[in-house]
This record gives C-alpha cells, sequence and structure tokens, in this order.
C-alpha cells in the first residue's frame, strides 16, 4: 500500500505546494457539486462556482488550454444553471427534470461539433499539439460542454455525457501527472450513474424545494 502512496504522491514533486492544495480543495468543492447535482439540490452551484475557479487558475498555470476553457464555461454555465433551476412553473414548484426535445438533440450535436471546431482551433493558434494528450482534451471538453448545457437546463440525458467523459478523463489525468484530479474522475463516474438512475426516479416531478 506504502508504494501506492509513493508513487501517488511522487506526481507532484516538484510541483508549488499552494498548486497541490488549491488542487484538494476545488476536489473536494468539486465532489460536493456533483453529490448536489445527484440530489437536485440547488447547491450543485455555489459549490461548481468555487470548484471551477480555482480550477481555471491551476489548468492556466499548467498550460492545458482545453481543461481550462471546460471550467471557464462551467463557471459561467453555473450562473446560468443557478438562474434555470430556481424558474418555477407555478407558485410553488420548480422546473422539473425532462429529457430532451428533438430540437434539443440537434443543438447538443452542433454544440459538440462547434466545441471540437473551437478547441482545435485554440490548439493550432497558440500551437499546443504537444502529444495525442492534446486531442483527447479536445474532445472531453467537447463531451463536458454538452454535458453542462442539458445539466443547467436539467435533462436527464447530461448524465449520460457526464459517464462518458469522465470515464475517459480518469486515465487522462493520470497521465498529465494530476492524480487527485484522477481520482476525483473516478469517483465521479460512480456519482454520475447513481445520478443518472436518481434523475430517472425523478422524471418529469416538479420539486418543491431545491435544498433537500
Amino acid at each position: 500500500m506504502s508504494h501506492i502512496f509513493d508513487w501517488f504522491f511522487a506526481q507532484y514533486q516538484g510541483v508549488p505546494t499552494h498548486y497541490v492544495v488549491l488542487e484538494i480543495i476545488a476536489v473536494v468543492f468539486g465532489f460536493l457539486s456533483v453529490l448536489y447535482s445527484k440530489r437536485e439540490n440547488i447547491l450543485v452551484y455555489p459549490t461548481g462556482i468555487i470548484s471551477t475557479a480555482i480550477f481555471v487558475y491551476l489548468l492556466l498555470q499548467y498550460s492545458l488550454l482545453g481543461d481550462m476553457m471546460i471550467n471557464a464555461y462551467y463557471f459561467s454555465m453555473s450562473i446560468y444553471g443557478w438562474y434555470m433551476w430556481t424558474r418555477k412553473v407555478d407558485d410553488t414548484h420548480f422546473i422539473p427534470i425532462t429529457k430532451t426535445t428533438v430540437k434539443e438533440q440537434k443543438i447538443a450535436v452542433l454544440l459538440f461539433v462547434g466545441t471540437v471546431i473551437f478547441v482545435f482551433g485554440i490548439y493550432e493558434f497558440f500551437d499546443k499539439w504537444d502529444s495525442w494528450v492534446s486531442y483527447v482534451d479536445i474532445l472531453t471538453t467537447a463531451i463536458f460542454f454538452v454535458g453542462m448545457w442539458l445539466m443547467a437546463k436539467k435533462k436527464l440525458e447530461n448524465w449520460i455525457y457526464w459517464i462518458i467523459g469522465d470515464i475517459i478523463s480518469v486515465p487522462l489525468y493520470l497521465f498529465k501527472g494530476l492524480a487527485f484530479t484522477s481520482l476525483q474522475y473516478l469517483i465521479f463516474t460512480i456519482i454520475a450513474i447513481y445520478g443518472y438512475k436518481a434523475w430517472k426516479k425523478n422524471l418529469n416531478k416538479s420539486p418543491q424545494t431545491l435544498l433537500k
């Protein structure tokens, strides 16, 4: 077991201490955000805002542009989602969880393709084609962009995108040397599966409170 811990923390050799501390804080708030999302709790957004703001800073330092843009997008979409989730369908009920419409599915495809093209252009402009990681980074960026948009609109299918993106991110972040973040995405994958099941049970049900 000690060898595992030695290997795990060896990923952080030469990394400034405050980077490690900030990553741990961001991971903790990231966990809270996903848990609150699973419960359909509005606190998903303030906790998510804290986590993504920290990650924007850290990923900028690591020159991981695609990941940084994901979190910058999360930050802005968290504000939008916070507004959307607090909208009411009547005096006592908030908007329910629903499935995507055909129109929304088309928008999701366009958002995915548009994100791939945009992030590809960013990598090309800044000449950040370091390895195959850059291409996977573009793919996960597009997946998470769509997932976050669907979550803000309280669409059940958002969890499918999170699950796919999380699975890809586990080995990706480990390869990048962000061991704590890799572990975070492993746990996110498990939570996302349960989140999908929980949201499916509450499909089309309008909640009376968002703080449960």
